[in-house]
């Protein structure tokens, strides 16, 4: 398999902070958004960093399979048996990658909560209702929207536009980021889907230039 760090088959770019992998070049603009959070009274904490190519396919065919659960934009379980696979493919896309895809294979993109806001035992979901209002981490969401591009991040599924759903936790390293995903187009993925044992791969290979247009380079631009 052809090794990119856009696809999750290479890691020799990051490093470890506080107990998760990130890229080596964000750590800088991590410690201050960090140190940033602290001031303002939030303790920014990582749920989910750095994942591999073979973690995010193990996610993927879990839940074509039905062994994971699948929401859908109201955040329901979806029944997959009665699904087609090409229904599948979709339901599964609203709310995790591709593997080869997916952001989190850059270390450039991270999961975020303020462990300031639950106890100790709180089992964080990452789900939109934790972040809007009456949810733990509605004043952290706030907060968020406001500072993240003075200090080098943006979200880049701030809101819905048709592909991804809204993550209020996701947030993105802009520079490096965008170098990264200049890497990465449909040959690529192409490539590297050929030699994966992922299921519904038929389906995939079929509509890759429909899926990376809407769920790959579909996202809220920084500053937006």
């Amino acid at each position: 398999m052809m090794s990119t760090i856009a696809c999750g088959t290479h890691e020799d770019h990051l490093t470890d902070f506080q107990g998760h992998l990130v890229h080596t070049a964000i750590v800088p603009d991590l410690i201050r958004l960090h140190a940033a959070a602290q001031k303002a009274g939030f303790s920014l904490a990582i749920a989910s960093s750095f994942r591999s190519f073979e973690r995010q396919l193990i996610i993927w065919n879990n839940k074509f399979n039905g062994v994971r659960p699948v929401l859908d934009k109201y955040e329901q379980q979806v029944d997959m048996s009665q699904l087609s696979e090409r229904e599948r493919v979709f339901a599964i896309l609203l709310f995790s990658a591709l593997p080869g895809a997916s952001r989190h294979h850059w270390g450039t993109d991270l999961d975020i909560y303020d462990s300031n806001a639950v106890s100790d035992d709180y089992q964080v979901k990452l789900e939109q209702h934790e972040y809007e209002k009456g949810g733990p981490f509605y004043s952290f969401n706030l907060w968020l929207n406001e500072q993240l591009p003075d200090l080098g991040f943006f979200k880049p599924y701030h809101s819905y536009s048709g592909g991804v759903a809204a993550e209020p936790w996701h947030i993105s390293h802009i520079r490096q980021s965008e170098h990264i995903a200049e890497q990465l187009d449909v040959n690529v993925l192409t490539q590297v889907l050929n030699q994966a044992d992922i299921a519904g791969k038929a389906e995939i290979l079929k509509h890759l230039p429909e899926i990376y247009q809407q769920y790959i380079v579909n996202i809220n631009a920084p500053n937006t």
